[in-house]
């Protein structure tokens, strides 16, 4: 490894991408965003952990804003100007982060909640004898 230095990769060519799809997984502990073309190739990212919040806070709505603002900073500069929304799990932080996205100038086409529902779940533990 002598003489190679860290990150001295090819750089990313910015996409053209007007439309696209941004990915909302907001659960109790941490909030997710990605932003991709609509194919599904990921264009932006970012996660609560990611933005400094740790332990409880990175669940909150606040730090869906922060994430989301992040996410769609990144995105801009790929040239996003509208997303169709979809939105996955119960976490607090569902609506201020598309709130954010409105409010950044990224226009919202549809929302979709693709939040999985288990129709039988699985089998329950056995009973529990003393």
């Amino acid at each position: 490894m002598a003489g190679k230095k860290a990150g001295s990769g090819k750089k990313k060519a910015k996409k053209n991408v007007p439309n696209g799809r941004c990915y909302v997984s907001a659960d109790f502990g941490n909030i997710i965003i990605t932003i991709t073309d609509p194919a599904g190739n990921a264009i932006a990212w970012s996660a609560a952990g990611g933005m400094g919040f740790k332990g409880s806070r990175k669940g909150t709505p606040y730090a869906a804003q922060v994430t989301m603002e992040d996410c769609v900073k990144k995105a801009k500069d790929h040239g996003i100007k509208a997303v169709d929304v979809f939105l996955k799990g119960p976490g607090a932080g569902r609506e201020p982060a598309v709130r954010a996205l409105g409010a950044l100038g990224v226009k919202v086409n549809s929302f979709r909640d693709i939040t999985p529902v288990p129709h039988n779940g699985c089998r329950p533990p056995k009973r529990r004898r003393i």
